[in-house]
């Protein structure tokens, strides 16, 4: 079991912050996480979403954490590939590999979000086979070093990507999974699947599943074994009340915005979206109010005492859950509360998942 970081940047109007202050808190949360042994920070792509996600250019910050930290490693994910061509994908995942000395990990994926399509000039109707010719194109960046394709999307002849990754073939691949398919997808690609509170635990168990059995019936050839991810908002205290009592308006704020971003896609008959519109019947949680307990409930949130926090990712490993993305600075939680609570995750909550062994990093040979 590995405990990894993920972060959005966001810059909350009420806490008249600044996005310098919200992006040197972030290096420095980063940096804690490298000297306290956790696997990889995780940095997310987002557009035209104030306040929520001002992370624009993760490449940008995860260059800087290159530098600021030795072993932590650094998740530029997820990349939105239908909006981006995968050439400067390439050369940038290679930069940021070069950089960091060979400790990227990288994850793609369609995106959910109707007005960055619109802006940036893509259908959605299209997401999947874009994705599909996104990732065809780097791995023939990665295995070669040259680019050939001739498709709907893109007309590329024998080009030159440079720089290459240091990790041979290249950086561990994930993508983001939110339907069914997504995660029979990732195993059939023999790719890591990243999970997010996008849906009760329940639903994603069964997608956990799914991703397993399709691993076990089509990745033979595949020198690692399967890799599942899951995206929590934490809140980690000696004392269970005052966790909940802090988590509770950081929790509720970061949800709702959250939430908000995706009804869009929940209310709209958008082709190649037909799951997010079945998960419609979960937007009366933005319109009724998110409540902190609600979210706990359905597994979204892992907020208490290590003691509760140890049950809960008892329960993760066992679905076959194998990395924890914690959201420590979800939202609206301040960056000291948010040092307190990795402190006690990792003195409290990390030691009893410990490997018996040094992990390593095995990468993907497709």
């Amino acid at each position: 079991m590995r405990f990894d970081l993920f972060q959005e940047l966001s810059v909350p109007d009420f806490l008249q912050t600044s996005e310098a202050e919200v992006l040197e808190n972030t290096l420095r949360l980063w940096e804690r996480a490298d000297r306290l042994g956790f696997g990889t920070a995780w940095l997310v792509e987002h557009h035209l979403m104030p306040e929520f996600s001002h992370s624009t250019a993760p490449d940008l910050v995860l260059a800087a954490a290159s530098q600021r930290t030795k072993r932590l490693r650094l998740g530029l994910g997820v990349v939105p590939l239908p909006y981006h061509h995968p050439l400067r994908v390439a050369q940038r995942v290679g930069m940021l590999d070069q950089l960091s000395g060979g400790r990227l990990d990288l994850g793609i994926g369609r995106g959910f979000s109707p007005r960055e399509y619109a802006t940036f000039g893509a259908e959605m109707s299209e997401s999947r086979a874009r994705v599909d010719a996104g990732l065809d194109a780097l791995r023939q960046a990665f295995a070669t070093g040259r680019i050939t394709q001739d498709g709907p999307f893109h007309h590329l002849d024998d080009v030159p990507v440079m720089p290459r990754p240091v990790q041979a073939p290249h950086p561990p691949i994930w993508t983001a999974a939110v339907s069914p398919e997504s995660f029979t997808w990732a195993a059939q690609q023999g790719i890591g699947a990243l999970a997010g509170p996008f849906k009760p635990w329940q639903m994603i168990r069964e997608d956990i599943r799914l991703y397993h059995e399709a691993w076990d019936a089509t990745r033979t050839d595949v020198a690692h074994p399967p890799r599942v991810g899951m995206t929590l908002g934490v809140l980690c205290l000696p004392d269970g009340k005052r966790a909940r009592r802090e988590a509770k308006p950081a929790f509720e704020w970061f949800y709702r915005h959250m939430f908000q971003q995706t009804l869009p896609v929940l209310e709209r008959l958008i082709e190649g979206y037909d799951y997010y519109r079945s998960l419609g019947r979960f937007r009366h949680l933005v319109k009724a109010g998110i409540n902190l307990k609600v979210l706990d409930m359905l597994g979204m949130t892992l907020v208490g005492t290590p003691a509760e926090c140890r049950e809960r990712i008892e329960g993760l490993r066992a679905a076959g859950v194998d990395q924890v993305l914690l959201a420590f600075g979800a939202g609206a939680v301040p960056h000291a509360l948010a040092e307190e609570s990795m402190d006690c995750f990792a003195e409290e909550v990390i030691p009893a998942f410990a490997d018996p062994a040094p992990a390593t990093i095995a990468h993907t040979a497709t």
